[in-house]
């Protein structure tokens, strides 16, 4: 469970930052803000922990032969006219 939030304004944000993550990478959530308003927010990094499961999607998404056909529209956009 990570600690109490923490706002912190844009200025503290940008002199204090090596200590901000600091304080990030130990678990505390801290809120960026500008004038009084909630902007970002800066938080540990916590890897996945379960490796990317590739193929999922194998059979169950279907590409017709038109996909790659050439759209006059776009073909025209990028100056192909």
């Amino acid at each position: 469970m990570s600690a109490p939030t923490s706002v912190v304004n844009i200025h503290e944000a940008r002199t204090q930052l090596s200590r901000l993550l600091g304080r990030a990478e130990r678990g505390e959530e801290i809120v960026i803000g500008r004038a009084g308003k909630p902007i970002a927010r800066l938080i540990r990094y916590e890897p996945r922990h379960e490796p990317r499961q590739f193929g999922q999607w194998a059979g169950k998404v279907i590409v017709g032969p038109e996909f790659d056909a050439a759209d006059d529209e776009i073909t025209g956009l990028f100056g192909g006219r």
